[in-house]
């Protein structure tokens, strides 16, 4: 049990700040245009991870020792006869399951319904391959309960069956991307990972939050308590800060439901609570779903405007969801959890969220899935969500409980995993020492017990 202890000063832990500038950029939009069409990103995504995948793909068929060397199909429309070859291109997975948008559009008023509780995994499902001359189905055992999404760049092996299917025999996919050389810290730093304060109109600032706050000054909990809190070098708020109230739908003369009044005030009181983090230490703050950003990904950076306590401190920034940087020479990837959470509808033996994460890894791309089943901006020339540099450490903030599993490359690279929990639901937050990488549950919670 944390105690309460306001006498003890312990001399904070620093590190060297603006290193992680350089990424910062990476999930920018600037001024964004909804004219264009999606079709460009598709193929820019499989123009950019072709290349990866069929060099795995030479690798991994040679290794076997076949008979014969299987050669690749450049198009997927040109395959033809029994003959063993193996294509390259984008899964499409069509399922009755999968949420129909203009369906949402209409049911809700004009507002779409990101929520979506079921599978969209079936017994009817279909997968294709798809490049840019066009599309064939996918059949065989080795997809039957291939665990993919709409959007994944992937190599198929196998053949053409006599109704112009491709018969897959194996699968290959890009693979985990280069990863920076860490140097890793000589002594015990952390970074605080603190998810779904889910701050309500009702309840903007609760105790746990107050307590939360204290103990990230250094000012509650035993003596070894504030040791480790004065070790904290960083905080990262990863999503869903506040959850605001549903507008009103269409017009209406009710000056209540109009009245902008209290959503201003839980902001003030929300700004005000993270002042205090901002003033101890530096303090990233990513939005989430629930907060006021836009939906499509990347969520682009919460406004300075809604934080004029916390923009006073040179340590706070607001950054995109998700989001990259690094803490003392440890190449962080943080997100609020749309994209891992999307993933879970695909889950197709019950893959837990830490599972799926480190799967987008090995797939090289961390949003697959969108804009398929995943709101997102319409990239022409690029996209964002391709894994150009491993992390050391994958942050996925809002998740149902903490979780740790690692995600290993044929080449050395070790990604480390992190699924932080909602801070309003579990009253816990995780600490990741910079040292070992190891991830320690801390429940705030107890504070408000005792």
């Amino acid at each position: 049990m944390l105690a309460m202890d306001y006498d003890l000063k312990v001399p904070r832990t620093r590190v060297t700040a603006g290193e992680s500038e350089k990424y910062l950029t990476e999930f920018k939009i600037g001024r964004r245009h909804y004219t264009q069409q999606y079709n460009k990103l598709y193929y820019k995504r499989l123009e950019t991870l072709k290349p990866f995948v069929q060099t795995h793909a030479q690798h991994k068929w040679e290794k076997q020792g076949h008979k014969q060397p299987i050669r690749l199909t450049q198009k997927v429309l040109n395959v033809e006869g029994p003959e063993p070859t193996y294509i390259i291109g984008s899964i499409f997975i069509d399922t009755p399951q999968k949420p129909s948008t203009l369906e949402q559009v209409e049911k809700t008023h004009w507002i779409s319904d990101t929520d979506f509780a079921g599978k969209y995994r079936g017994p009817e499902d279909a997968l294709y391959l798809e490049d840019e001359s066009g599309r064939i189905r996918l059949v065989g055992k080795a997809i039957e309960e291939l665990l993919v999404t709409s959007g994944v760049i992937m190599a198929a092996m196998g053949s053409e069956t006599a109704d112009g299917d491709f018969d897959v025999v194996d699968v290959c996919f890009a693979g985990m991307a280069p990863q920076p050389q860490r140097q890793p810290s000589v002594e015990d730093k952390y970074v605080a990972l603190v998810s779904g304060l889910s701050a309500t109109v009702e309840s903007p600032v609760t105790l746990e939050m107050q307590l939360l706050a204290e103990y990230l000054a250094g000012t509650a909990g035993s003596e070894e308590d504030q040791r480790r809190s004065a070790q904290i070098v960083q905080t990262v708020v990863v999503g869903q800060t506040v959850e605001l109230p549903e507008p009103p739908l269409g017009h209406t003369e009710d000056a209540k439901a109009n009245d902008r009044k209290p959503v201003q005030q839980l902001l003030a009181a929300v700004d005000a609570f993270l002042a205090d983090i901002a003033a101890a230490m530096p303090l990233t703050l990513l939005p989430g779903k629930s907060d006021p950003a836009d939906i499509s990904m990347p969520q682009q950076p919460l406004h300075p405007s809604l934080f004029a306590h916390c923009k006073q401190y040179s340590g706070f920034q607001t950054v995109t969801n998700p989001a990259y940087f690094e803490v003392d020479g440890t190449l962080v990837l943080a997100s609020a959890g749309q994209n891992v959470d999307d993933l879970c509808h695909y889950a197709v033996h019950d893959e837990t969220p830490c599972q799926l994460a480190a799967r987008t890894l090995q797939w090289r791309h961390i949003a697959p899935s969108g804009p398929d089943t995943l709101w997102g901006y319409p990239f022409t020339d690029h996209d964002p969500f391709v894994v150009r540099n491993t992390p050391h450490v994958y942050v996925v903030g809002n998740q149902p409980k903490f979780d740790m599993c690692a995600a290993e490359g044929t080449d050395g690279q070790i990604s480390q995993m992190v699924m932080v929990p909602g801070f309003r639901q579990s009253r816990s937050i995780v600490l990741l020492n910079l040292r070992t990488l190891e991830c320690t549950q801390v429940h705030i919670g107890a504070l408000a017990a005792n």
